[in-house]
C-alpha cells in the first residue's frame, strides 16, 4: 500500500476521526498511487493513522478506516452489516408500512463516496469517488451475502455521480440480477402505509427522496383542511401525504413534465382522484407571483440544492430569500410553510437568515415551529458535521 505522509501538525483532524485528508495537508506520497488506489496515511513522526481510497482534488483522501485493514476480503460485508444494523435498530428493515430506506450513507456510515438506497428488494448503487467506483463489485457481492434470498438486484446509478476520468466505464446498469427478476427500472414502494412508483434508471438521485420521509409525515398531519400547495414536488411525496393527512385540495408544481406524469401516476395509485389534485409544469417563483393572495395556507418549499459549491453560495442565499419572500407574501393568515434547502454549503445559520431576511421583505408575522432535519437512515457522522446537509423549517405565518 502506498503511503500518504502529512506535514507536521497536520494530523489534529484524523485523531478526531474526521474522514478527510485535504491536499494542503500532505509533505510527500510514498509510491505512485492510481485513483482510487488504497493508501495509508502517516504523521510526519511516523504515526500511521487510517487508510483510505486516494484521489485528485482537494479532498486527497477519503477515509476508509482508522484501525481496520479494508484490504481484508470480509471488510465491505462487515461495513454493511453494520449500516444495516443501524437501520434494524431503528425499525426500518422489517417495517410493515415501509420497504425503502438508505442503507448506505456515505462518512455517515464510515464509507465516504457511496451511497446505497434500498427499494422492496432492490439496491441501487452510487459511487461518488473513484474508489468507491471501483469496489463496486465487491460491494455487490457483499449485498448478497447481507441480503441473502431477499434481494432481488443491484442497480449501478453512478453516471451522474462518479467523477469522470479516463478508463471508467460510467455507464448505468445491473450489477447483479437474481435469476426471477425481471429487469424492470422501475417499481412500487411503501413508505408510512403510502405508495409510490420509483424508477432508479430515469428518476432523479437513486429514483426518490428517502431523505424527507419523516417532514413528509409531519405535513400529513398538519394537512387536515388545508389547501396545499407543493412546490418542487418532484413525484409527489409530500402531496400524497397531505392527500393522507386530509387536505381539502392539493397542487403540485414542478418544471419537469417526466415527473409531473409519474406525480398524476402515484395520486392514482394512492386512491385519490383528479378532483382532489391538479399538477402544474410551471416554474416555482413565477407560479407563486402570479397566485391570488390568499389562495394556500399549506406551502411546501423544498428546491433542489442551489448552491453545490462554495463559490455559488451568495447567490444561493439571495434565490432562497427571494423564493420564500413570494411564499409569505401570498399565503393566507394562519397558514403553515414547510421550507427546506439540501445544498450542502448552506449552513443552518445562513439558511435560517436567508428566511428572516425573506419574512422581513414579505412584511407578515412568521414564527418558527420547528427545526427540520434529515432521517435517522441518513446519518450524521459526529465527527463529520458536514454530513448534516438537510435542512428545513416549519414556519407559522399570520
Amino acid at each position: 500500500m502506498d503511503k500518504v505522509i502529512l506535514k507536521p501538525h497536520r494530523e489534529e483532524s484524523l485523531l478526531r476521526y474526521h474522514p478527510w485528508v485535504f491536499s494542503g495537508a500532505i509533505a510527500q506520497i510514498v509510491g505512485h498511487p492510481a485513483e482510487g488506489d488504497l493508501v495509508s496515511v502517516q504523521s510526519s513522526d511516523g504515526q500511521l493513522l487510517a487508510c483510505g481510497h486516494y484521489q485528485v482534488g482537494s479532498i486527497a483522501v477519503r477515509i476508509l478506516s482508522f484501525d481496520e485493514d479494508p484490504t481484508q476480503p470480509d471488510f465491505w460485508l462487515r461495513m454493511l452489516t453494520r449500516a444495516y444494523r443501524l437501520r434494524e435498530a431503528y425499525g426500518l428493515t422489517d417495517s410493515p408500512d415501509t420497504n425503502c430506506y438508505r442503507l448506505v450513507h456515505g462518512e455517515g456510515d464510515g464509507l465516504p463516496g457511496l451511497i446505497i438506497d434500498y427499494y422492496d428488494g432492490v439496491c441501487v448503487f452510487q459511487a461518488h469517488s473513484v474508489g468507491m467506483f471501483r469496489a463496486k463489485g465487491a460491494i455487490a457481492d457483499a449485498l448478497r451475502s447481507l441480503y441473502g434470498d431477499r434481494l432481488k438486484a443491484v442497480y449501478d446509478k453512478s453516471s451522474g455521480t462518479a467523477p469522470f476520468k479516463a478508463g471508467l466505464e460510467l455507464v448505468d446498469g445491473y450489477l447483479w440480477c437474481a435469476p426471477s427478476y425481471d429487469g424492470s427500472a422501475e417499481q412500487s414502494v411503501l413508505e408510512n402505509g403510502k405508495r409510490f412508483l420509483v424508477n432508479w434508471a430515469e428518476g432523479q438521485k437513486t429514483g426518490f427522496f428517502l431523505d424527507q420521509r419523516d417532514n413528509r409525515r409531519r405535513v400529513g398531519e398538519l394537512a387536515r383542511g388545508r389547501r396545499v400547495l407543493n412546490l418542487f414536488c418532484y413525484t409527489g411525496g409530500f402531496s400524497i401525504y397531505a392527500l393522507s393527512g386530509g387536505a381539502l385540495h392539493v397542487d403540485s408544481l414542478d418544471s419537469s413534465r417526466r415527473a409531473m406524469d409519474m406525480v398524476d401516476r402515484n395520486v392514482a395509485l394512492n386512491g385519490f382522484t383528479p378532483e382532489q389534485h391538479t399538477s402544474y409544469c410551471e416554474d416555482a417563483l413565477d407560479f407563486v407571483k402570479n397566485i391570488p393572495d390568499g389562495s394556500y395556507d399549506l406551502v411546501i418549499v423544498d428546491p433542489p440544492a442551489f448552491a453545490k459549491h462554495r463559490g455559488a453560495l451568495k447567490n444561493a442565499l439571495r434565490a432562497y430569500q427571494r423564493l420564500n419572500a413570494a411564499v409569505l407574501a401570498k399565503v393566507a393568515p394562519g397558514s403553515f410553510v414547510f421550507t427546506f434547502s439540501c445544498s450542502q454549503v448552506v449552513d443552518k445559520e445562513a439558511f435560517a437568515l436567508a428566511i428572516f431576511s425573506a419574512a422581513a421583505e414579505s412584511g407578515r408575522s412568521v414564527r418558527i415551529l420547528d427545526r427540520l432535519n434529515q432521517p435517522a437512515d441518513h446519518s450524521v457522522n459526529i465527527y463529520h458535521p458536514e454530513g448534516e446537509y438537510l435542512k428545513g423549517l416549519l414556519l407559522y405565518v399570520e
